[in-house]
């Protein structure tokens, strides 16, 4: 069965989404920001499940399902345990990395699905991942316990899941957004039609 899509994304609220933006960019700029990262990455997986913190909308042919949990790696257990169906492999993305191809997104979901690996986790340069797919959504659990924004978060993720004797496999990596630096570099990674680069270009 092909493997379902999470967007794991928050409702871009001024000075709730993107802070770390700020400055150079004013507040209503950096959750302009982050909405047009939201909808290239959305454009880009084509349907799926938004798992969102906040009001949000679903996009049209999408599913929408609320964040629970206090810490990130709760909210990230719960999106996957709360969306889980059986026998489905799901593969959960956030609203970061608008550079993410559609051809990107097929090939991690081909290798979920096919490969012999019971997960795959997508680095960030920054040190956390920007993609974990899980063959079986119950393996999540035990990212209630990974500390999430921090510089090894990939490395942690890797070594919980392998803890529960999962077999990880990589898909390549991706630079996040966190930064202006981050959103200057990665705006020349995002297609022409790019509503990403588009924001950036309005808000320089």
């Amino acid at each position: 069965m092909t493997p379902q899509v999470l967007v794991l994304a928050k409702t871009p609220v001024p000075g709730r989404v993107k802070t770390r933006l700020c400055p150079p960019y004013t507040p209503e700029q950096a959750a302009a920001i982050a909405a047009a990262a939201l909808a290239d990455t959305v454009d880009a997986v084509g349907t799926g499940i938004l798992v969102i913190e906040g009001d949000h909308p679903a996009p049209r042919g999408w599913t929408r399902t609320v964040q629970r949990g206090d810490s990130l790696g709760e909210r990230i257990a719960h999106a996957f345990l709360d969306t889980a169906r059986p026998g489905t492999a799901t593969l959960l993305i956030g609203m970061d990395t608008p550079q993410v191809t559609p051809a990107l997104v097929r090939a991690a979901l081909d290798r979920l699905a096919s490969g012999p690996h019971d997960a795959v986790l997508g680095p960030a340069e920054d040190g956390g991942w920007w993609a974990l797919g899980l063959r079986d959504a119950a393996h999540a659990a035990v990212l209630r316990d990974v500390p999430m924004s921090t510089a090894t978060t990939g490395a942690d993720t890797r070594a919980a899941l392998a803890s529960r004797g999962l077999r990880v496999g990589d898909l390549p990596a991706l630079r996040d957004v966190d930064t202006a630096a981050d959103a200057y570099a990665v705006a020349g990674l995002c297609p022409p039609g790019s509503r990403f680069r588009e924001a950036l270009r309005v808000a320089a």
